[in-house]
């Protein structure tokens, strides 16, 4: 299903719910491409104005389309318009909290996720694909007893 994410909106919410409030455009951009390459579906966020002046940052990005709305227009707007230009709404997700365009999508039978609820599911899909933590073994070595455990069961002599 192709989900489109009102930006702002979702970035706004993280801001105030998380303990990073310095989280940028960008950052959120590299999680939900971590997201989407896991769900493998289509995705677009489109934030409100033109962005940063150097878009480089975000040429990592490769599981979701980014878009600025640029000065003529915003991003609500460019929202409604994906919606209303479907040709498959029913299978349009899009998320927001904000809403006119929650009823902009229900009125072309759109499923329309609230950016909490969204932002919630992101984290649960994500922590369930982190890698296990290593063990401190690993970086510190065996303690002197566990080593002359490991010693003695190989039958190695010191």
């Amino acid at each position: 299903m192709p989900v489109i994410i009102d930006g702002h909106n979702l970035l706004w919410l993280i801001r105030n719910q998380e303990e990073d409030k310095t989280i940028t455009d960008v950052a959120l951009c590299r999680v939900l491409d971590v997201y989407f390459g896991l769900t493998r579906e289509y995705a677009e966020i489109i934030f409100d104005g033109i962005g940063p002046p150097d878009k480089t940052a975000f040429d990592s990005i490769k599981n979701m389309e980014i878009t600025f709305s640029g000065r003529a227009t915003d991003c609500d707007t460019l929202v409604e318009n994906r919606i209303s230009d479907s040709t498959a709404p029913k299978r349009l997700v899009i998320v927001s909290s904000d809403r006119r365009l929650r009823d902009a999508a229900d009125k072309r039978k759109a499923i329309a996720i609230k950016s909490e609820d969204f932002w919630d599911e992101v984290q649960k899909r994500i922590s369930k694909h982190k890698p296990g933590k290593e063990p401190a073994q690993k970086r510190k070595g065996l303690t002197q007893s566990e080593t002359e455990l490991w010693l003695k069961e190989f039958g190695i002599d010191k």
